[in-house]
């Protein structure tokens, strides 16, 4: 018993004989014994034989403990701060549910199989030694008995619940899950091929009435751009009043109307010709999309050749952003998947756009191969050559068997979990591994569903058995 103990005892001592004094001297009642007082030491006496009657424990000692029993401990003797022993706690007394070892008066050794023949002994440390009679280690810890059926299982890891308790090793059952990651990358923002538009004329014209429109000027679908003359189209706008008048033409896809499509002309002009029954001596040229000029050729009084380009508009309320992935990286890379893109000079904006095409091939110099990615843009913030970064969705929807990253021990040839075989017994699989994710890894190889692996502190079961005797084990070892 500590010394706060037996004060608090006496304390307690002290204090009933005075209550009884002064009870006795309010009513007249003489003690039958002035020194009273001498019980103090009677109690004193009873707190040392409390103290003495200690159950002592058996065994080497593990560890040393708090004399107050605070949760303080040392591996070595030591002192308080007021200069008393830290007590020893030996094998018997450690916080354990392992059956109990060969040896110990004090506790009830596990039944052993009386039809199982004892092969040999192993290190109770898990090192790589075992003896063919019982034997004690430089500690004094017995070694453990191997029977016979066991030594199947001699690669296994086995450790004291209390000790795994104190370590915090954890465990989770396997499961199916999906297993998502993401790629982080540069890209480049640049307009969508397929919604450029040039303006040419298919017959020879002469330009008239230009439109203020320049290059990086914002034009709408339907507005002119520029007036032009054309005998050609002339001619053939004449014959198709003529058709109209005789009854002979009523639809746009014969005759007259077809001639004036297949010279360029859109359906409102041909449409207007049909109404007013003539030819304007100046047709007007429309924009045919909503975009940004790219280029602009076209000035009053030229004489336009067919295919000469006047105009280039480019219609950017949908852009792309080419990102450059790594070789290494392609296989994670899934058309259709999302991503996500910032653009350094608009701070707080996110744009989201979805992988479109993998290009079919990869640069000799940065070994990456370009990833397409198409995303909106209504407001018009994105501008063609902006410098994005980029983060790709990898991984795939259907449910893998995956474990978290916590679990594998990569040893750079091999990688292992730590299975639980319960009653403080692990085994080190061999694993192969499929997607990375953030969270988790597919394993393609070594695991199924409802195994149950160590998924926390597998570094110190590494420690507690010496992993490479384990893995030796499994290469194929001798056993002895």
């Amino acid at each position: 018993m500590s010394n706060a103990g037996r004060t608090g005892l006496t304390l307690v001592a002290i204090l009933a004989a005075g209550a009884g004094g002064l009870w006795a001297g309010q009513r007249g009642v003489a003690l039958p014994d002035p020194s009273w007082l001498r019980s103090i030491a009677s109690v004193e006496r009873l707190a040392a034989a409390a103290e003495t009657t200690e159950v002592a424990g058996s065994g080497p000692i593990i560890y040393y403990r708090d004399p107050d029993g605070r949760p303080v401990y040392s591996a070595t003797p030591r002192k308080t701060t007021d200069g008393r022993d830290f007590r020893a706690v030996r094998q018997s007394e450690d916080i354990s549910f392992d059956p109990a070892k060969p040896g110990l008066a004090d506790v009830t050794p596990a039944s052993t199989p009386a039809d199982k023949k004892i092969l040999y002994y192993r290190n109770p440390m898990g090192l790589p030694d075992t003896s063919p009679t019982p034997k004690k280690d430089s500690m004094g810890m017995d070694y453990i008995p191997v029977y016979e059926g066991e030594d199947q299982d001699s690669s296994t890891v086995k450790v004291s619940p209390g000790k795994l308790q104190r370590t915090g090793v954890r465990t989770a059952e396997v499961g199916l899950a999906p297993v998502n990651s993401s790629i982080r990358v540069p890209g480049t923002i640049v307009i969508d091929e397929r919604r450029i538009s040039v303006v040419t004329m298919r017959a020879d014209a002469f330009v008239e009435d230009v439109a203020d429109a320049t290059t990086g000027d914002r034009v709408s679908k339907g507005q002119s751009l520029f007036r032009f003359f054309s005998k050609e189209i002339a001619a053939a706008g004449a014959e198709f009043v003529t058709e109209q008048r005789s009854g002979h033409s009523v639809d746009n896809g014969t005759g007259g109307a077809l001639k004036l499509a297949n010279l360029g002309l859109s359906k409102q002009v041909i449409d207007t010709i049909r109404k007013d029954m003539k030819v304007p001596t100046r047709i007007s040229y429309d924009a045919p999309t909503d975009g940004v000029v790219m280029e602009r050729t076209a000035t009053v009084g030229m004489m336009a050749k067919p295919g000469d380009l006047l105009f280039r508009i480019a219609d950017t309320s949908r852009m792309w952003v080419v990102a450059d992935v790594p070789e290494h990286q392609l296989d994670s890379i899934r058309v259709g998947a999302e991503a996500n893109i910032t653009v350094r000079s608009l701070p707080g904006k996110l744009f989201k756009g979805t992988v479109a095409l993998v290009y079919p091939e990869v640069q000799e110099q940065t070994r990456t191969a370009k990833v397409r990615i198409e995303l909106a843009n209504p407001d018009g913030l994105l501008l063609a050559n902006m410098y994005a970064d980029v983060e790709i969705g990898a991984g795939q929807n259907t449910p893998v068997i995956a474990v978290p990253n916590s679990a594998i021990i990569d040893t750079g040839e091999r990688r292992i979990v730590f299975l639980d075989r319960g009653e403080g017994r692990f085994e080190p699989r061999d694993v192969k591994l499929g997607m990375r994710g953030r969270d988790e890894t597919e394993v393609t190889e070594g695991l199924e569903t409802g195994d149950r692996i160590v998924v926390a502190a597998n570094f110190l079961l590494d420690a507690e058995s010496n992993l490479n005797s384990a893995l030796n084990a499994l290469a194929g070892e001798d056993k002895p």
